[in-house]
């Protein structure tokens, strides 16, 4: 118990902190919650606030959404106090710092195994079953599993029994992002439309039915949900394409800086995955993958995502597949 009085007030407010080294936001509505809420009865007129080191966006959200104040070292911080009066609101960081090697590394959204199966729980609706998505993904059944496990701790999947019932994919999608920076995600090239962007989009409008070249990025995104303009074209160039010879066909050439063409390697097949031609008579990737590109870029991206996302959920029915068996494995 900790008490916070101001200068010259003789009332004092009585803070119930509690201290954990990590904390997920399943342990939030499973333990933490119903914790305080017994202590609450025992103390009231306390505030309850949570201590750790790191605690994540949904996290936070969860805790609000108790009531439950927090603090954790990076100055992620939400304090309510009616007397003495006190309101404090800060962000610190989106994604946990950096430290030493734990001696068995759990398993976290982070590398491209995770975005099959991000991509595939957030493409398609449930039900479907560890096994199902190992068997569509590619990946092994142990790594679905343990990464499942880790997705349920953060309640951005719930299970009943081995069925996998419902995926909050807004907050996976994000979570998922907050694991990448797009530009250090494998190979780039930076590269000037020497003929200008709109030459460069007439020439890709040509070899559109080709699925190796795909659009992403603030011209994709733009055309969904329009937030702002300018950005830089980004096209994901499949392995199969040389690079070079599509450059020049594109009428780009590659420069160390200032750049308003950027081609990029997908560092998994994943990445190209559903894309498909839009009304523009260009190749984009899926909605899902469009997301992800957007909320890991530079500048304005992210703004430009989170308004793709709100696109999404308006429109759920138009772009969510409705069952796994329709689904065509991953190479």
């Amino acid at each position: 118990m900790v008490e916070v009085r101001a200068q010259g007030d003789t009332s004092a407010a009585r803070l119930l902190v509690n201290l954990k080294s990590s904390l997920t936001p399943r342990a939030v509505e499973e333990r933490l919650a119903p914790t305080m809420a017994l202590l609450l009865r025992v103390y009231p007129g306390t505030t309850p606030v949570l201590m750790t080191p790191w605690l994540s966006p949904s996290a936070r959200s969860a805790l609000r959404r108790h009531g439950i104040g927090y603090l954790d070292l990076t100055g992620n911080v939400s304090l309510e106090v009616s007397h003495p009066a006190i309101v404090i609101r800060t962000d610190g960081a989106t994604r946990p710092p950096r430290g030493p090697a734990p001696e068995r590394t759990r398993t976290t959204l982070a590398g491209a195994k995770a975005s099959r199966l991000v991509r595939i729980l957030a493409d398609v609706r449930p039900p479907y079953r560890a096994l199902d998505l190992s068997h569509h993904t590619g990946l092994s059944l142990p790594y679905v599993s343990r990464l499942l496990d880790v997705l349920t701790d953060q309640l951005l999947v719930r299970r009943k029994g081995r069925d996998i019932t419902d995926v909050d994919w807004p907050e996976l999608l994000r979570a998922r992002a907050a694991h990448d920076v797009l530009l250090r995600r494998g190979e780039h090239v930076g590269t000037l439309a020497a003929n200008g962007v709109p030459f460069t989009l007439g020439r890709l409008r040509d070899q559109a039915r080709s699925d190796d070249v795909a659009l992403t990025g603030s011209y994709a995104a733009r055309r969904i949900a329009p937030v702002s303009a300018g950005g830089q074209l980004m096209l994901w160039v499949g392995p199969g394409r040389d690079i070079d010879e599509l450059a020049e066909h594109l009428g780009l050439l590659e420069v160390s800086e200032n750049a308003d063409v950027i081609l990029l390697r997908p560092p998994d097949p994943v990445v190209l995955d559903r894309s498909a031609v839009n009304g523009d008579g260009l190749r984009q990737v899926a909605l899902s993958q469009l997301v992800l590109d957007c909320l890991s870029g530079p500048g304005r991206m992210p703004a430009e995502g989170e308004a793709v996302l709100e696109y999404m959920a308006a429109h759920e029915d138009e772009w969510r597949a409705r069952s796994i068996a329709k689904r065509k494995p991953l190479p």
